[in-house]
């Protein structure tokens, strides 16, 4: 048998055979050849040929490979650990059932987000597990429209309209799912994100900041005016760190209110609106309103637009703590983001607290992880104090379903505005990183660094932030 990296078997292949018959025969499929299925099987304990053929009803061939070889298959393509592990039994192939399938299977794999996409002659089912996707089944032409209705009618979306985007909910087994529904070229394609409960239950403590950064960032929120601006791309954990500020912030004495887009999860003692574009209520109009519910603490979900950006500089100069969320590459940016708004240099300087910039990295398994010496290459992007390190390579096991990670930390750039940043908002970049280094402020590329060094992740993982 070729080495287990070198091995791709096509989703098509996979879902011939159930997880639980797969487990329970130990046989992993690996190719159809002229109508017979060619399968991998454990060679101390060859199945029945003629039992499988009546199961899967076609004709059957098997590679007979070692047990431990089969072992790392099927934790690989069908993520199991054990043969005792409950499995997720239904029918790919059917109607019955498969969209709740679809929804346990991918919280039994940690998937963060479910695709359900339509091509010319195929369509296909991804899930996103710790940051990356991964194609997990293809289903029939003509079950795709049955199964977007299916999505449609549970989230109480029309689902005679296919001409433009729609979003739902979905609630199952104490589980919320946000749906996006939008028309593509050959059908509507489906996201459903997993709205993991817990992830909106966290602490500070809990998030990852280094002590200073957790000291600078509880100053700032004991402050009980001002703005506080986390960036950071799709899927980073903003939404997790605005959740956690706001719990901390979370008493009898104080009113919050929140306008979101839209409310991931339920925060007790917190008024949450959700965005209505449709009918006006935006995230600028929303602000707007909020001003006259007598609020001391706003969260904004996104800021857009220069309407939102002096609606919220306008919250928090008539004494309000305010926190949003904006695009862009680094902390500092976020005041080059307001400049280019339009916002006066004078407002930014006396409204804003502190900015943060945060990323997901992916966590090497700690069970297969080995070390490797720094390359040439690396060595163009690392520190020269780093030079003669080891550092941690993914390698990819059945505890990690092979791949290498099991995982993710958040890593920060937490920026006060005080001292003498406040006089130097339009600064030059590298006036700025001077004087971000004389107050010994970490950037993103060293929390990258300082995770790396302690073997926590590859370097392939933070390559992007240290260039």
């Amino acid at each position: 048998m070729d080495k287990l990296e070198q091995i791709h078997i096509p989703a098509e292949v996979l879902q011939c055979v159930q997880p639980d018959w797969a487990e329970h025969y130990r046989i992993v499929p690996m190719q159809q050849r002229n109508g017979t299925l060619v399968c991998y099987a454990d060679k101390h304990s060859l199945p029945s040929q003629s039992d499988l053929r009546v199961i899967l009803n076609r004709a059957l061939e098997f590679t007979p490979v070692a047990s431990e070889q089969i072992d790392d298959l099927l934790s690989k393509y069908y993520r199991r650990h054990h043969a005792d592990k409950a499995s997720v039994v239904y029918k790919v192939n059917t109607e019955e059932d498969l969209l709740k399938g679809l929804i346990n299977e991918a919280m039994q794999m940690g998937s963060s987000d479910i695709h359900i996409e339509k091509y010319e002659g195929k369509a296909r089912i991804r899930m996103r597990v710790d940051g990356r996707l991964v194609e997990r089944f293809v289903i029939e032409s003509e079950q795709y429209p049955i199964l977007i209705n299916k999505i449609k009618i549970r989230a109480k979306l029309d689902i005679a309209e296919k001409r433009l985007p729609q979003d739902g909910r979905i609630t199952h087994d104490q589980m919320d799912l946000r749906v996006s529904v939008m028309p593509s070229q050959y059908g509507e394609k489906a996201v459903l994100r997993l709205l993991n409960k817990q992830s909106g239950d966290k602490s500070l403590v809990e998030l990852g900041f280094s002590a200073r950064q957790e000291s600078d960032y509880l100053k700032a929120l004991s402050k009980s005016q001002g703005l506080i601006l986390i960036s950071g791309p799709t899927g980073s954990g903003k939404t997790t760190t605005l959740y956690s500020s706001l719990k901390e912030l979370n008493t009898d004495r104080v009113n919050i209110v929140t306008i979101e887009d839209p409310v991931e999860y339920t925060l007790q003692g917190i008024n949450q609106v959700p965005l209505r574009e449709e009918i006006g209520l935006d995230f600028s109009s929303a602000l707007r309103a909020f001003l006259r519910q007598d609020p001391d603490i706003i969260m904004v979900g996104e800021i857009r637009d220069p309407d939102t950006a002096q609606m919220a500089i306008r919250a928090s100069l008539t004494g309000h703590l305010v926190f949003s969320t904006i695009h862009t590459n680094s902390a500092w940016g976020i005041v080059s983001r307001l400049l280019d708004m339009g916002i006066p240099e004078f407002l930014i300087a006396s409204t804003l607290n502190l900015v943060v910039a945060q990323r997901l990295v992916r966590l090497l398994c700690e069970h297969c992880k080995q070390p490797e010496p720094v390359t040439s290459e690396q060595k163009q992007v690392l520190p020269n104090r780093m030079w003669s390190s080891t550092l941690q390579k993914p390698v990819g096991c059945q505890k990690c379903y092979h791949t290498g990670y099991n995982g993710r930390k958040a890593i920060y750039e937490v920026i006060p505005i005080e001292n003498g940043l406040r006089e130097k908002l339009a600064a030059s970049e590298s006036e700025i990183k001077e004087e971000l280094k004389k107050q010994e402020l970490r950037f993103l590329s060293d929390s990258a660094l300082e995770v790396l060094e302690r073997g926590e992740t590859s370097f392939s993982e933070v390559y992007q932030m240290l260039i």
